[in-house]
């Protein structure tokens, strides 16, 4: 198996709701893509299958580990699979070696908080974890106008926002809470009350403010892109419809977040793609 193959066999086995926005790009930039894919997964999946057994230390070195072979790829020497595959990309899109470092550091920082006091905090989280990465795809799909960043940034931090709301329940599970505590207290509400599923009615006001927050980086993310470059960044663009599509169920479902794992279907997937290509607008 070619490391392009292996980073493509991440992705399909993901069932990621990115797999369709890929099959627009070509296939220089659809390899590049599935190669920082891999990488973002591979390192998520070291921290998310952490469990009370487990040795802290051990699991740190697993990322400190991935920080040299990032050291090793910038030197030309890779030695993983996705080392390699990321090489050709890196040299073509001139990917930053610091926003690569800023992922393993977002996703160290679930090792070391499970808790963030107000949404600053909660920010440098989504920062490292979403928000660099929306650069660096931004940067394999190509853009001319510098602003295109704030673009990326946004819609970034936009689909980690949706992702938090999503899992609230799954995060439970591991004792994570990404509600910033001083919105918890504003509602009148503390960790406690999460903990069960027959308060949603008084959990649903923070919820509805959770996913206007959300919007409002979508819609900073549509307002900040440059029209030159809209065309080369529609496969982002279709990322962020579908993401927004899946918000918008969230909403449509009552938040269920505590007991079930909202998701699209493929189906629906497949509208919301083709409606975004007909249109080029989310809703």
């Amino acid at each position: 198996m070619t490391p392009e193959e292996y980073c493509a066999a991440q992705v399909n086995k993901s069932r990621s709701s990115f797999r369709l926005s890929f099959l627009l790009l070509n296939r220089e930039r659809q390899q590049a893509i599935h190669a920082l894919y891999a990488f973002c997964r591979e390192v998520d999946d070291i921290v998310d299958d952490v469990d009370e057994n487990d040795d802290p230390a051990a699991t740190k070195q697993l990322l400190d580990d991935w920080r040299s072979e990032i050291n090793s790829l910038y030197q030309g020497s890779p030695t993983h699979p996705i080392g390699h595959a990321l090489l050709p990309a890196i040299q073509a899109y001139n990917l930053s070696k610091n926003h690569l470092m800023a992922i393993i550091d977002g996703m160290e920082m679930d090792l070391e908080k499970s808790r963030y006091a107000n949404f600053d905090e909660l920010y440098l989280y989504c920062y490292r974890a979403a928000g660099v990465v929306g650069l660096l795809v931004a940067k394999i799909f190509g853009y001319q106008d510098p602003h295109t960043e704030e673009y990326a940034e946004a819609l970034g931090i936009a689909l980690q926002l949706t992702n938090i709301l999503r899992d609230v329940g799954e995060d439970l599970e591991r004792d994570r809470i990404y509600i910033p505590q001083d919105e918890l207290a504003r509602f009148g509400l503390s960790d406690a009350t999460l903990l069960y599923p027959e308060n949603i009615e008084r959990l649903i006001p923070l919820f509805e403010s959770m996913k206007t927050r959300a919007e409002s980086y979508y819609q900073k993310a549509l307002t900040s892109l440059p029209t030159v470059d809209r065309k080369a960044q529609l496969s982002g663009l279709v990322m962020g419809a579908i993401y927004h599509a899946l918000l918008k169920q969230i909403t449509a479902e009552n938040y269920p977040v505590l007991s079930k794992r909202v998701r699209l279907s493929t189906p629906g997937k497949l509208v919301t793609t083709l409606k975004y290509l007909l249109t080029r607008r989310y809703g």
